[in-house]
């Protein structure tokens, strides 16, 4: 979703809010924790009943301009972009002779595409790429990445001229 690290958002259904507990317990959790006195622990009969502490101000307020920036560019246009990049590579890769991790069809595709060179470790690849300031990540052996909407064709030409030859 674009936004910082370490934050993230909970959705649960008014009706299944008793009966999923919360995984840790903080000042916040009780419906009186603004009551620093009490020491009545019933849970609060909202979705509050899952933030056991202060929250992460500064990560609140980047996750909604990164919800903001989603939003307007359309949730739908950047599922299109990030299907149409993601095929673009993998096309790309399979050309060059690299072992793509999934051969998923269209309809399950997803943003993440994850590859192999037969003969060369992902680690020594990924130091290469970084020097051509392209960021990857190592998962198992594997290269991973995961085009985004900001991201053009031509970008993901240029990191496919980059990898090493099979």
């Amino acid at each position: 979703m674009l936004g910082p690290e370490g934050n993230g958002i909970l959705y649960v259904r008014r009706e299944w809010l008793d009966r999923i507990e919360p995984i840790e317990f903080g000042w916040t959790n009780p419906a009186r924790y603004a009551d620093y006195g009490s020491r009545d622990m019933t849970l609060r009969d909202d979705a509050g009943r899952y933030e056991c502490g202060t929250l992460n101000t500064v990560g609140c307020f980047g996750l909604r301009a990164a919800i903001e920036l989603l939003l307007e560019a359309g949730i739908e246009n950047i599922a299109q972009s990030v299907r149409s990049l993601a095929a673009r590579l993998e096309r790309g890769l399979r050309a060059r002779g690299y072992e793509l991790m999934l051969d998923a069809p269209p309809e399950h595709a997803s943003g993440i595409v994850s590859f192999r060179h037969p003969g060369k470790h992902c680690l020594s690849i990924l130091a290469d790429l970084k020097r051509a300031q392209i960021l990857g990540a190592s998962r198992q052996g594997w290269i991973r990445f995961s085009p985004h909407f900001y991201l053009t064709p031509d970008d993901i030409n240029h990191v496919l001229e980059q990898l090493p030859a099979v």
